[in-house]
């Protein structure tokens, strides 16, 4: 997918990008290239793959589940910042948080969001696990969200304590989606969400599979959510 496919892609979808926006995904991509060959934050690295497979693919979750009524959004495990920068720049008005363990990855977050010139962006340096028992973050976002970063019923576990009672869980994934929904749904109750809406759809061009869950927070999540650092991975709620 090259920049004009992209464009019109997201035209399609109603997502009108201004020439601001274009320069901010054109900008993103050089960066990411650029730090690539210092620190390892994508394998995917040409043009074509990263409109793709790191923009679009993180812009399809707003095709599902509208960004314009929400303000707050926490990023778990962002990476090179997917999905929530590509979001952030279709829609500006939106509060990031991105929580990611490694702080190399903060580094060039940090000055990705100067060079985008994107405002309200937030980044901390921590677990997953211990950044949800933090009273400043835990149930304070209006949407959280992930891409790729666990199975669900690891995820839910690094999500849902950050989602405030009646906002969402949005969680990104690709074709093995329906089979981690299953091991996930004690997980789901446990932590206080329920399943709301579930979106199967193939990604343009290559045509590979993608799945999208949206889970509404509507209870409290008992307090000893999330457990300490590597027990979700280690033993996942069931």
């Amino acid at each position: 997918m090259n920049e004009q496919q992209f464009i019109e892609a997201l035209r399609s979808k109603g997502i009108e990008l201004t020439e601001q926006q274009i320069a901010q995904f054109k900008t993103y991509f050089e960066l990411l290239v650029e730090w690539n060959e210092k620190m390892n934050l994508t394998a995917i690295t040409d043009l074509e793959g990263v409109y793709l497979k790191h923009f679009y693919d993180s812009i399809s979750a707003s095709f599902y589940f509208d960004f314009t009524k929400v303000t707050t959004v926490c990023d778990v495990g962002a990476g090179a910042g997917f999905p929530s920068i590509p979001i952030k720049i279709c829609f500006p008005h939106l509060e990031i948080t991105i929580v990611d363990s490694l702080n190399k990855r903060i580094t060039f977050l940090n000055h990705l969001t100067d060079q985008l010139q994107l405002q309200n962006m937030t980044f901390v340096h921590a677990r997953a696990e211990e950044f949800g028992q933090n009273s400043q973050y835990r149930e304070q976002f209006d949407v959280v969200t992930a891409r790729a970063v666990a199975r669900l019923s690891v995820l839910s576990e690094l999500c849902i304590p950050l989602a405030k009672e009646g906002g969402y869980f949005v969680a990104l994934k690709a074709a093995a989606g329906a089979e981690e929904m299953k091991d996930a749904a004690k997980a789901i109750t446990t932590l206080g969400a329920k399943a709301k809406e579930e979106f199967a759809f193939l990604l343009p061009v290559e045509e590979s599979e993608r799945s999208l869950y949206i889970f509404d927070k509507v209870k409290t999540t008992p307090k000893k959510y999330p457990r300490k650092p590597g027990v979700p991975n280690k033993s996942p709620i069931k």
